[in-house]
């Protein structure tokens, strides 16, 4: 079973372009790069705030 899940944003087209040329430069795709932002920022929360308990569903 995918535990990925999808979800979409509204962006200005000059940033998503200039966003494009980030992520290749970086060597990502620009669902890479997204993903690179939002584990880093969960990790800064993280390290400030303590580790984010999830509620784990029943079996």
């Amino acid at each position: 079973m995918n535990k990925q899940k999808h979800i979409s944003i509204r962006i200005d087209e000059e940033v998503l372009k200039k966003f494009h040329y980030v992520s290749r430069y970086n060597g990502r795709s620009a669902s890479g790069q997204i993903l690179y932002f939002i584990n880093q920022c969960i990790r800064e929360f993280e390290k400030e705030q303590g580790e984010i308990e999830l509620e784990r569903p029943n079996p």
